[in-house]
């Protein structure tokens, strides 16, 4: 396969807003289709987010390096079972055999995109966010609506907006279309500015179904049997759904991506059940 040389060599497709509903619902079918099989993939994914996470200091560096690779075993195990294959644990590494090189890269970029966006909020705020951030004032309900700081989470979000949709596509095309971080980062960014309806439409779908919408079940629940027992009920249908979400917005980082690249592409049937 030969390297794209630059952004503009790779090929994409525009599409139409309603296709981030389409890129959840798919997502959502190939998840149920694997139920198991990516719970545990994503429940080992987020314990060795944790286990990293409390090494002081260093983890908190390391691991944005690393998600990149992550994210690729992530991809790895949605082509997997898109072409008849089971979704397993090894999936995970496969990022560390494959172009570990062209991926840190992008956590540096991750890194950077980060510090940036977090440092320009003081310039909204006068610095309310970075001091709740450095511990030097003790968040409340106060602090957390005060005006001020909510505009500078806003300023400070739209900032990150650009690397957000440099990253969002970069790890598929380096393992999937041996792109170089630059080409990677460039053609990303393109195509999420050329499909910014579908990419919207697909964040309020995520608000809507991976936040409004349990929480609202939730508070109903409790409205209509009010319990420290229902409480409990309420709180593990919580975390069960919001694992199950999250395994499928990890797996709609491969659909959108194959929809954008590669679409109208055909395969052979999935075999239900059959393993790489």
């Amino acid at each position: 396969m030969t390297t794209p040389a630059q952004a503009t060599d790779i090929v994409f497709t525009r599409h139409p807003a309603r296709r981030g509903l389409a890129w959840l619902a798919q997502s959502w079918a190939m998840f149920s289709r694997a139920r198991l099989p990516w719970l545990v993939l994503i429940s080992l994914y987020y314990m060795i987010l944790l286990l990293v996470n409390v090494v002081p200091i260093v983890g908190q560096l390391v691991w944005p390096l690393l998600k990149p690779v992550f994210a690729v075993g992530l991809l790895a195990a949605a082509w997997g079972q898109e072409r008849g294959g089971t979704p397993g644990p090894a999936d995970l590494f496969r990022g560390f055999k494959s172009n570990v090189r062209a991926l840190l890269p992008l956590g540096v970029v991750f890194v950077a995109g980060v510090a940036l966006a977090a440092l320009s909020t003081s310039l909204v705020d006068g610095g309310m966010f970075l001091g709740l951030v450095a511990g030097e004032e003790e968040p409340s309900l106060e602090s957390l609506s005060n005006a001020r700081l909510q505009a500078g989470l806003l300023f400070g979000a739209l900032v990150a907006l650009p690397v957000t949709l440099a990253l969002w596509f970069a790890p598929a095309l380096i393992v999937f279309q041996d792109a170089g971080p630059r080409a990677a980062l460039g053609a990303s960014l393109r195509a999420a500015l050329a499909n910014w309806r579908p990419l919207t439409v697909y964040a309020l779908g995520v608000i809507v179904f991976g936040v409004l919408a349990p929480l609202l079940a939730g508070q109903t629940l409790l409205m209509l049997m009010p319990s420290e027992t229902m409480l409990a009920v309420v709180r593990f249908l919580l975390l069960a759904y919001g694992l199950m979400f999250a395994a499928t917005l990890h797996v709609s980082d491969y659909v959108s991506y194959r929809d954008v690249f590669h679409s109208g592409e055909t395969l052979a049937p999935i075999g239900p059940g059959a393993r790489r």
